[in-house]
């Protein structure tokens, strides 16, 4: 894995707020009360712990489906309008994934909202997209979003922001971390993501997020093709109807922390 960490004093990150679509929102990963608690509150939690109690304060924007122009229109402006220390943004992949898009004229947009943004916040995260060999839905698309990838990185430089760069986090490539719809992260690849990302900072972690998982018996393949009709029934047919009919996910959803607020106790602490 490329070296994307960046030197940050210790504590000196005292806000965060957290902009993209439903990987930061934290889809696939339900918490106690029925919201999603995701990578992005996990890290919050890892940076708040270098802080005095209840002096670190977080926001999470990101709202599932969102396209990057929506994410600029309604997270970048209330993002700069909160002034946080750090901004975590993850956007572009729903229009990657969209039939006839253009990587090099999504990237292109995605660079005029970096500049917007560190123009007005002291550290802005940016993010790769995942390497998509093994996503069934997702694996014809591998060289779009490489593509993309590619010019997330050049912009980061272009920028100097720090990375957290998912296509090389070998450690998600794995089954395990993914929801059933294997469309967003499990609980454990949330928290993989999470120690990544505060390794980019240059944070202590309690783990490493690339540390092999437990060995699993080979399934045969009768299980295998059950487990592929069953998942095109539940998941993928619903997925393509509602992009036939023009809906998002994330219709009538609202961001699911608005506001900097201090961040209390949570069960969104990264573990082993």
């Amino acid at each position: 894995m490329a070296d994307d960490s960046t030197s940050i004093s210790e504590g000196a990150i005292g806000s965060y707020a957290a902009l993209g679509d439903s990987f930061t929102e934290g889809v696939g990963d339900p918490g106690a009360d029925g919201a999603f608690i995701g990578w992005a509150d996990r890290l919050a939690v890892l940076l708040s712990d270098h802080r005095a109690e209840h002096d670190f304060r977080y926001a999470n924007l990101a709202v599932r489906g969102r396209l990057l122009d929506r994410i600029v229109e309604e997270q970048v402006e209330r993002a700069k309008e909160l002034g946080p220390d750090l901004v975590t943004f993850c956007a572009g992949g729903n229009d990657i994934i969209r039939p006839g898009s253009d990587p090099d004229d999504v990237a292109a947009r995605f660079e005029a909202a970096v500049a917007d943004l560190t123009a007005a916040v002291p550290v802005v995260m940016v993010t790769t997209g995942f390497d998509t060999r093994g996503v069934p839905v997702l694996r014809h698309l591998r060289g779009k979003i490489a593509t993309y990838t590619a010019h997330v990185r050049a912009i980061a430089d272009r920028y100097g922001c720090p990375v957290l760069d998912l296509w090389s986090l070998r450690s998600v490539q794995d089954r395990r971390a993914w929801d059933p719809d294997r469309l967003h992260l499990s609980p454990d690849g949330h928290t993989r993501v999470a120690l990544r990302a505060g390794q980019v900072l240059g944070l202590p972690v309690p783990a490493d997020p690339d540390q092999p998982w437990p060995p699993q018996p080979e399934r045969p393949a009768s299980a295998v093709r059950r487990d592929n009709v069953q998942w095109a029934r539940e998941y993928l047919v619903p997925w393509i109807g509602r992009r036939l009919r023009g809906e998002s996910s994330g219709d009538h959803i609202e961001p699911k922390r608005p506001d900097l607020l201090p961040l209390e106790s949570s069960p969104a602490a990264p573990g082993a």
